[in-house]
């Protein structure tokens, strides 16, 4: 009887402890909550209710914009926090830091923001999530953004990357001098010969003619004006074209022109602005940014007298090169999701509003640019020859070597402005030499 006693025991025992097992769940296993996070068991959190956190890097941002979005974006979204990761302010150290990153397969970062240069390269080494899948699951509409941030971030007939704001270069011209800027290249020409000297200027028209990116994006819009590409949409290069030959022409009759300083082969953004604010042109290309050191009393010798149109047109209308930043998602990020609702964000109107009221970033909405509060942001947000500019921007090549393409550009484009090869030898010599580039 005692033995029955002792079993009836043991029985009771273990039954209890089997039922405190049950009831005390990861208690049991040994593991606390922080371990099952860091063994990926919260992956999908945000599905249960809980915050996760992703990790969003972008550049040096010396406006506050970043940190009002990020707030933003989580007051939206209280299951999402954002670690804003600061790259630096070199695009160039951007790049390369992300390529070391990415090429280990590293999760470190969610989101992160480049170049509008960099989606096709990041797409082709699988460092960038394609988007289509998110954009049709939640209704995108990519026909509110201008047509050019969108081409940009496609490639290979597949969306990566989502504009967050929107560069684009123009025609400054002085108003005391002239009340109507020149509407094609023709009259650019004609008007920039004629008005040479007047307003106390010495210049008829100031460019970008140094060898370096800035060329590309010269002679990329100039091009386009009269119907030239590089690349096209099905990633053939079409750059030996009639169309490109007279846009290139075109662009060499003005750099060896009477109108232009006679050291234009050494001009960037800097020559051309520091020779603009002085007084010393009539007309000249740049981007927005110039608008506001034109306007800077202490600085500038034109204040109240400048003001910005579309780049003259070629054959087939005005174009301007396209310059901005995208947002793209991490193809190793452990949190896809959550990850597509802050790009979905950033690219989308209220992150757009923000970016560009917080931080004067021009929109690539073009419906924000009748919102009063977008305009009260900037004065040039309101006007419509900006506008206008920002709808005729073209991408530069889309290509995932990118780099080498321009370098050919580069060298090709400055031998015609020197007079050492005619435009129909650029051309031919930029087409087997891309070619060539793309099929290694």
């Amino acid at each position: 009887m005692p033995q029955v006693k002792k079993l009836l025991l043991f029985g009771v025992l273990f039954l209890l402890v089997a039922f405190m097992a049950a009831c005390g769940g990861d208690g049991g296993s040994g593991t606390d909550d922080s371990e099952a996070e860091s063994n990926g068991e919260n992956e999908n959190a945000s599905e249960d209710g809980e915050q996760v956190t992703i990790v969003y890097a972008t550049g040096v941002d010396t406006t506050g914009k970043v940190e009002a979005q990020i707030e933003e974006f989580e007051e939206l979204n209280p299951n999402i926090k954002v670690d804003y990761r600061e790259m630096p302010s070199d695009t160039g150290q951007q790049h390369d830091q992300y390529v070391t990153m990415f090429s280990s397969q590293s999760s470190e970062i969610d989101v992160f923001n480049g170049d509008s240069i960099w989606p096709a390269e990041f797409a082709q080494a699988n460092y960038a999530l394609e988007l289509d899948r998110f954009i049709e699951a939640d209704g995108i509409d990519l026909e509110e953004h201008f047509e050019g941030p969108i081409q940009a971030g496609n490639f290979n007939g597949r969306q990566w990357a989502l504009p967050l704001f929107i560069d684009a270069s123009f025609l400054y011209y002085r108003t005391d001098v002239t009340e109507e800027p020149p509407a094609t290249w023709d009259e650019l020409i004609e008007q920039a010969g004629e008005l040479q000297g007047e307003g106390d200027t010495e210049f008829g028209y100031l460019l970008q003619a140094s060898q370096y990116e800035g060329l590309v994006t010269n002679f990329v819009e100039i091009i386009a004006s009269y119907g030239g590409e590089v690349i096209n949409e099905d990633n053939e290069v079409v750059v030996n074209s009639p169309e490109t030959i007279k846009g290139l022409e075109k662009l060499a009759e003005i750099v060896q022109s009477d109108f232009v300083p006679g050291n234009i082969l050494n001009f960037q953004e800097i020559e051309t602005e520091n020779a603009w604010i002085a007084g010393d042109a009539v007309f000249a290309r740049n981007w927005p940014y110039m608008q506001s050191s034109s306007n800077d009393e202490e600085r500038s010798e034109v204040v109240d007298n400048v003001q910005i149109a579309p780049l003259p047109a070629g054959d087939e209308g005005s174009a301007s090169a396209l310059g901005g930043w995208t947002a793209m998602i991490n193809r190793y990020t452990e949190h896809p999701e959550e990850s597509w609702e802050l790009v979905k964000y950033l690219a989308g109107e209220q992150g757009q509003k923000t970016g560009a009221i917080v931080g004067n970033h021009a929109p690539t909405i073009e419906a924000l640019y009748d919102d009063p509060e977008v305009q009260e942001a900037a004065p040039l947000f309101g006007n419509p020859e900006f506008v206008e500019g920002l709808s005729a921007a073209v991408p530069r090549p889309v290509s995932p070597i990118y780099p080498e393409i321009s370098d050919i550009i580069q060298i090709q484009v400055s031998q015609v402005l020197t007079g050492d090869q005619t435009a129909e030898q650029a051309a031919e010599n930029m087409q087997t030499q891309i070619e060539n580039a793309m099929e290694e």
